[in-house]
């Protein structure tokens, strides 16, 4: 049997601590609430004594997401009984509350932050330990800087604090200047000890990410003893941030030979997580990042799309179901092979073609991809069309008649009165309309809508920049709901208003070709 790994997640304190992430209660418990579904073990709410708000907040969680005993509801104090009573009134109203506190135990620490001997920052430990037990059973201590705390004195000082009283000690890595192999010596030395005192209590750790080895430095820990591993949502936190739930979870899964643990996270659950927590606190999720980012799942190159086509353990280590989303995307973009664009055809119906066909339409998808650099499915009709308009006029089905075509905009944006007008083609015709709204983008949406006809909810908006200077590309990503269907376009171009334009066209044009592939199957399946 596997040895059980406690999840804590400290997205709500750590996770909050970036500048500009700052939570209202409210989201504060929609994300418990969904960290819950997820499956953590233990929520570290917030910082109670750091502000009204936030002790509100951690209050608001315990009432409404500690409400069963199946997980744990903390908040940090410092080593101070007035910290210490803040997270009390605060977690108690949980069923299964803990107290949290934290004090350091490296010289730099000890000597140049509190201005004391090792000595009384011993005794101001245990003394609040010792408070602390006389409120609640469970109480987590952690040695703030353990990492670069003099071995024996970290130890003096845990093993005080568990004869205290403490349940649960936690060894942070504070400014991710650990390594792996150093400190999985650490833990297993600290394991050591600490089980032959009290086997009961559990081991902890919570790495940062300075050096990019938070993420390591967590799993050598779990291979060297650690009960506990504390983590925050796409490794968000205090400057370079902290290790990343999701990639520590799906190591451990996809490595469990190696490890030979298991945690009790709904996997399932973590992209929808993820997204939750990338949209309330407004931080963008790098687009390469291991697990949750855009290209995790997202593969572009000919060569590795065709072995995935053959045999998706080829390339691909993670399935994409495993955490929540539906499949890997295969990116149709000039770097595509022939078997990835032969894929996408079929999908569409187009399932007889003859060799010299599909070269010719192969040739016109590479001449589309290096213009647009990416290739949407509606792009494919009109590549099929414009085929048949040269080599067999008989058959031609005009495709390109169902999709809209961005032409032309004029957006005026001021605080009172923000309006676009929109020119559009579809087919032969171009419609022309124009719109007011709250903001620039709301205007040229409503637009756009105006002609389409296609009512959609916009659920997702992300811009960024994707260069520098005056001729920057801006990237502009968004997220429509139709019919009860998610759709995500992209679009990208110097003028950021035209960009979201185009991504919108995407937007659009994706669930016209859903509509089609739904009510016209038959009738797409045909020999060219």
């Amino acid at each position: 049997m596997s040895r059980k790994i406690w999840v804590f997640d400290t997205t709500l304190r750590d996770g909050e601590q970036v500048p500009g992430a700052k939570l209202n209660l409210y989201e504060k418990v929609e994300i418990a609430q969904q960290l819950k579904k997820l499956g953590v073990d233990i929520i570290e709410a917030g910082f109670p004594a750091s502000s009204q708000g936030d002790f509100e907040a951690v209050k608001a969680v315990a009432q409404k997401v500690g409400n069963t005993n199946d997980i744990i509801i903390t908040a940090l104090a410092r080593a101070v009984q007035a910290d210490i009573d803040s997270v009390y009134q605060a977690v108690k109203y949980a069923e299964n509350p803990m107290i949290h506190m934290v004090l350091g135990t490296s010289d730099i620490h000890v000597e140049k932050k509190f201005n004391k001997s090792k000595d009384q920052i011993l005794q101001i430990g245990v003394d609040a330990v010792k408070y602390a037990k006389t409120l609640m059973p469970q109480v987590q201590y952690s040695t703030e800087d353990a990492s670069r705390s003099e071995f024996e004195y970290l130890w003096h000082t845990i093993e005080s604090v568990m004869k205290a009283g403490a349940t649960m000690i936690n060894v942070p890595d504070t400014v991710g200047f650990a390594e792996p192999e150093e400190f999985g010596a650490m833990i297993y030395k600290l394991n050591d000890r600490m089980k032959n005192l009290d086997p009961d209590v559990l081991l902890s750790v919570h790495c940062h990410n300075d050096l990019g080895m938070a993420t390591a430095n967590t799993l050598a820990a779990v291979k060297n003893g650690a009960d506990k591993v504390e983590c925050t949502i796409n490794g968000i936190g205090e400057r370079a941030g902290n290790a990343a739930l999701e990639e520590v979870v799906m190591a451990l899964k996809t490595r469990s030979s190696i490890y030979n643990v298991s945690t009790q996270i709904n996997t399932k659950e973590i992209m929808k997580t993820s997204r939750l927590v990338s949209s309330f606190m407004g931080l963008d999720v790098q687009v390469n990042k291991a697990i949750t980012g855009d290209n995790a799942f997202a593969h572009s190159s000919g060569i590795h799309q065709d072995g995935l086509l053959k045999s998706r353990d080829a390339y691909e280590i993670v399935h994409p179901e495993d955490v929540g989303l539906d499949d890997m995307e295969l990116i149709l973009t000039a770097r595509s092979g022939r078997h990835a664009v032969r894929n996408a055809l079929e999908k569409l119906g187009f399932t007889h073609m003859k060799p010299e066909e599909f070269e010719g339409i192969f040739a016109g998808f590479l001449t589309l991809a290096d213009m647009k650099k990416e290739v949407y499915d509606h792009d494919l009709y009109v590549i099929v069309e414009s085929y048949h308009e040269k080599h067999d006029k008989e058959n031609v089905t005009n495709y390109s008649d169902h999709f809209f075509e961005f032409e032309d905009l004029q957006v005026v944006s001021n605080s009172s009165f923000p309006s676009a007008s929109v020119k559009i083609r579809k087919g032969e015709e171009v419609f022309k309309s124009s719109a007011v709204g709250t903001g620039p983008i709301d205007a040229l949406y409503s637009a756009i809508a105006e002609i389409t006809k296609i009512q959609v909810k916009l659920i997702g908006y992300d811009i960024s920049s994707v260069s520098r200077g005056k001729d920057a590309l801006g990237k502009v990503k968004i997220t429509i709901a139709y019919e009860g269907e998610n759709y995500i376009a992209k679009a990208a171009d110097t003028d950021i208003l035209k960009a979201s334009a185009l991504a919108y066209m995407n937007a659009i044009n994706s669930v016209i070709v859903a509509k089609i592939k739904g009510t016209s199957a038959q009738k797409l399946t045909v020999n060219i």
